[in-house]
């Protein structure tokens, strides 16, 4: 009689990298979504393309390192780096697979029917050749430079770009019959005795010659074309270009551009292929800081390191010869399992560009500009606006003006006599960094904490460190060993009852071309108890100082951790008491196991938990006896969902934070991070409320199932459709409509000032 084999136990966390793919695969479903708009739907197929590039780049990058360290180390949901890559690898193919499919078989064909067509230059019009030919010629063959590699070694190329690989025939004389070519990747005891990329076979047989275009970051990727229809008809603007008919869009992609025209590089030569190919380097290069005495040179270090670091992928052209795959492969050193071939055009971010083409509005979301807050009076000061109440901004729905406003405002005001402020990410030309330069030029002291470590944002951020310098600004690279994340600027000014501290607090950074995207919360304050809190807070940051007890603020890596899990346990404790326990929280990701522990035990005792987790999520929600009343939905829509909200019940007298920091080991351990508490009874109100919303909505939510799968919700026959980013973007409209006819109805008479 044979043993019953015992029940598998399914582990109590996801695989963080796994249940990262999870997340992409349902921002890709939006571009499969035939209910969203056409080029809105290229934008989103864009934005998986940029999102795996980045997820290749680091995750995968830090896999390799790890298999390097200790590959044997199992991570929480059991699985070592090697088996985490495999699957991993397994996954990124299914899902680039699904990519192409979308964009081969569903969008560029239907794009082609709205008049966006991709052209193909060996398969049109004699007159569309001539005019990508004048491209070729007027635009393109003076930048490129091609690079033989018959001779040389290959050269360095920069990850993340387009090139061109050649594989080329003829002038016998370059390939004389006593040499053998070794390139780096290359043996000389290579198993079949031939050279990778040379020229010569030990047998006499005369191998493959290769070439290299690189075709850089200077030139356009898309190159629009006239269509065959008469001229003189209106045409529609890309860039700085024209000639194409309204409603009428030809494009060629830079690479087939120079594909069709390749020979013209290699004159007396045949070219029997051209193919584009991408590598990915692995970009989990960080600095050393026991060792890094200069900061700021460590950082530019750091750049280069990230520049020349190993091949972790690489793409190529589906038809590329199998001549051309193992001279790639082998020069590169790419694991087999990282080398996709693509049936269709490389780096899908160029459809970035078609989404900015203009003429083609019916094809994309109609616009949901931001409004003012009805909160802020545009003809007063912003000191005067906060000094009558806590002010809540909600990003994008509301613009996020105000707080570039606050900080304009305070570089000129004689009563201004400081500004602190902490810079994570900034967009290109910062208004905020313009402010911060000019209120120090003006003499306010001025102090900036610049986070040289910000990922991928470390060239901007060492740019705009030396300009502020350069101009008075103190500046502080952060602290050692850790990322200084938190959002908060506060600003010192005198006035007649003494100094008022005025202070900013946001979930997102201080980037007024993301807040248009991303949905986050900006507080403003004078409160005096939060006030003083930051202040003490930024002086421990820059004065590398022990921070004293704070009243309200809780910090990372300090008392962020034991403060949240003292709330969820809060929770746990009433709820066995008999009391109703309840936990809210709307996150971009939960991976730390701690506090997956600690919400487990949760409901374990029955407290209601509900998760709105953007992204990664490793609980596993819905288990009977772990986590049977936890519910996790994930909402991917128009806007970015960023923002850190937390609402718990508390016994009836409820708590609600905002927060810079994720539920990840890396933010509560690794980084400098704040969780505010709101305590203005109507912000605390409208917070709690737009919690509520996003686990009503039945149109862009998915609720996340107890094996890491995803099931999108639908409105159902009792529900009205519901769309949470739609009801906040109309919300707002209304309620500053109300505001203004209110004010509409009220006789104000001019006054003499005093």
């Amino acid at each position: 009689m044979s043993a019953t084999p015992p029940a598998v136990i399914e582990p109590r966390y996801l695989n963080r990298e796994l249940a990262w793919l999870e997340f992409n695969s349902r921002v890709l479903d939006q571009a499969g979504d035939t209910n969203v708009q056409l080029l809105e739907r290229a934008k989103f197929l864009a934005i998986t393309g940029s999102n795996l590039d980045e997820f290749v780049m680091v995750r995968v990058g830090s896999l390799k390192l790890q298999i390097r360290g200790s590959g044997g180390r199992r991570d929480p949901a059991g699985l070592t780096a090697s088996e985490q890559l495999q699957a991993v690898a397994t996954r990124c193919r299914r899902h680039v697979d699904r990519q192409y499919k979308i964009l081969l078989e569903d969008l560029q064909p239907q794009l082609a029917e709205k008049n966006i067509t991709r052209i193909d230059l060996n398969q049109c019009s004699d007159r569309l050749v001539a005019a990508a030919e004048q491209h070729f010629h007027g635009d393109v063959v003076a930048v490129l430079s091609p690079q033989a590699l018959h001779d040389r070694r290959f050269p360095m190329l920069p990850g993340l770009g387009i090139h061109l690989c050649v594989e080329l025939r003829g002038v016998a004389e370059l390939a004389p019959q006593n040499t053998t070519q070794i390139l780096p990747g290359d043996s000389s005891d290579s198993p079949d005795g031939k050279s990778v990329g040379g020229k010569q076979a030990t047998d006499g047989e005369i191998e493959p010659q290769f070439a290299v275009i690189p075709l850089g970051r200077t030139l356009p990727r898309i190159f629009p074309l006239p269509t065959d229809k008469p001229h003189g008809e209106k045409s529609v603007e890309m860039g700085n270009r024209r000639g194409v008919p309204e409603n009428s869009f030809n494009y060629v992609l830079l690479e087939d551009l120079v594909t069709h025209f390749a020979d013209e590089f290699f004159p007396g030569r045949e070219v029997v292929q051209c193919k584009p190919f991408r590598i990915t380097r692995n970009a989990d290069v960080e600095l050393r800081e026991d060792g890094a005495g200069d900061l700021l040179g460590g950082m530019e270090e750091v750049l280069e390191s990230r520049r020349l670091s190993d091949v972790v992928r690489l793409e190529m052209d589906a038809s590329a010869s199998d001549a051309i795959r193992n001279y790639l492969m082998e020069s590169f050193y790419v694991d087999p399992d990282y080398v996709f071939r693509i049936e269709g055009p490389l780096d899908l971010t160029y459809l970035f560009g078609l989404h900015s083409v203009k003429g083609f509005d019916s094809l994309r979301d109609e616009p949901w500009p931001p409004q003012r807050s009805p909160a802020i009076d545009p003809s007063e000061p912003m000191f005067a606006s906060i000094a009558a109440g806590d002010i809540m901004l909600m990003h994008p729905y509301e613009t996020f003006d105000p707080v570039v406003r606050m900080i304009e405002e305070a570089a000129i005001d004689p009563d201004v006599l400081a500004v602190k402020q902490i810079l994570y990410r900034t967009s290109r030309d910062s208004p905020i960094v313009a402010a911060l330069i000019r209120a120090a030029e003006r003499g306010k002291y001025v102090t900036a904490i610049v986070e040289l470590k910000a990922r991928f944002d470390e060239a901007r951020n060492i740019e705009w460190a030396r300009e502020m310098e350069q101009s008075g600004v103190q500046v502080i690279y952060g602290i050692r060993g850790l990322k200084t994340h938190a959002k908060v600027c506060i600003i010192v000014r005198r006035e007649p009852q003494g100094l008022v501290r005025y202070v900013h607090f946001g979930t997102g950074n201080y980037n007024e071309v993301t807040a248009n995207l991303y949905g986050d919360i900006s507080i403003l304050t004078k409160d005096e108890v939060l006030g003083t809190d930051a202040t003490m807070f930024f002086n421990a940051v820059t004065g590398s100082s022990q921070p004293q007890p704070l009243q309200q603020l809780a910090i990372a890596p300090l008392t962020l951790r034991r403060t949240l899990l003292e709330m969820i346990r809060g929770e746990t404790e009433r709820s066995k008491q008999g009391q109703k326990g309840e936990i809210i929280a709307k996150l971009n990701a939960l991976v730390d196991t701690e506090v997956i522990d600690t919400l487990y035990e949760a409901s374990k005792a029955g407290v209601r938990i509900r998760l709105n987790v953007r992204g990664v999520c490793c609980l596993r929600p819905g288990i009977e006896g772990l986590s049977e009343s936890i519910k996790v939905v994930s909402i991917v829509d128009r806007f970015l969902e960023h923002a850190r909200l937390m609402y718990f019940r508390h016994g009836g007298d409820s708590k609600v934070f905002i927060s810079s920091a994720d539920w990840m080991p890396r933010n509560l351990d690794r980084r400098v991070e704040l969780l505010i508490p709101v305590n203005d009874p109507a912000i605390h109100k409208r917070l709690k409320e737009t919690l509520g919303l996003y686990f009503r909505d039945n149109q862009n939510a998915w609720e996340m199932q107890s094996d890491g799968s995803y099931k999108r919700l639908t409105a159902g026959k009792r529900h009205k459709p519901l769309r949470s980013q739609e009801y906040l973007h109309r919300k707002t409209i209304d309620n500053l409509r109300k505001i203004k006819q209110r004010s509409q109805s009220i006789f104000e008479t001019h006054r003499p000032r005093d």
